[in-house]
């Protein structure tokens, strides 16, 4: 069923790379493991998987830095962070640099596989959409921001945002409504429709990393306000 989708498992914990590989594999996809960073940019710098698995603490190069660097090969590659319950601020860190998810060690297998659909899932949806003709019906124009629903692309002024599937989703789910509050748990449901596991903490770093994309594009935009004990709105000038 997944026979063409390729998933790059990266962490030095042997017992980690047999047991989730093997899991991966039984489900149908083909897997790559690699024991640190550096051995896996070097396996990944020609052809990118369809989905990375990511150790935050490794030898050579650590998780944060492989995502980085994958990030700016490809901003829809769907990554998920693996990382310990005490890593707090690597794990936001992750987040801010471009991860689409995390999961906290120990973890239970049908966990990780639910969250590896979901993206996995979105990322099919992406690709169907980018040959197909968009429609007004499938955008989402608001003052300076055009969201393609169907391409899941961005603009803000006409600038190309380049934003996560995860980070568009958010940002889609502010701008249906401008003017109005959503709160993080409804944020949560527009980003992880199919995901119970996300923390609030999650949906700030996504906010945060949109509206460093927003202020690159324009440097006095203020598109997204804090609504302090409440969550997030898109701001309309009009």
């Amino acid at each position: 069923m997944h026979a063409l989708e390729r998933i790059a498992l990266v962490d030095d914990e042997e017992n980690i790379r047999e047991t989730v590989g093997f899991a991966l594999e039984r489900e149908g996809y083909a897997v790559q493991t690699y024991a640190d960073g550096a051995e896996a940019w070097a396996g990944l710098e020609s052809a990118l998987p369809d989905l990375a698995i990511l150790d935050v603490l490794m030898p050579r190069m650590d998780g944060l830095e492989l995502c980085r660097r994958l990030r700016s090969r490809s901003e829809t590659l769907p990554l998920i962070f693996l990382t310990s319950r005490d890593e707090e601020f690597d794990r936001v860190l992750g987040l801010e640099l471009g991860a689409d998810d995390y999961l906290c060690k120990p973890f239970s297998m049908r966990e990780l596989l639910a969250r590896v659909k979901v993206l996995l899932r979105r990322l099919a949806l992406l690709r169907s959409a980018a040959g197909s003709e968009t429609s007004a019906a499938e955008q989402l124009v608001v003052d300076g921001l055009e969201l393609d629903l169907q391409r899941y692309s961005a603009r803000w002024l006409g600038r190309d945002l380049s934003l996560t599937v995860t980070e568009f989703q958010v940002l889609c789910a502010l701008v249906r409504n401008p003017g109005f509050v959503k709160t993080r748990e409804q944020l949560m449901r527009a980003a992880y429709p199919h995901d119970a596991f996300v923390s609030e903490r999650t949906i700030d770093s996504h906010i945060k990393r949109i509206r460093r994309k927003l202020e690159d594009a324009d440097p006095v935009c203020e598109a997204i306000e804090t609504v302090h004990g409440l969550g997030y709105r898109f701001r309309s000038r009009a």
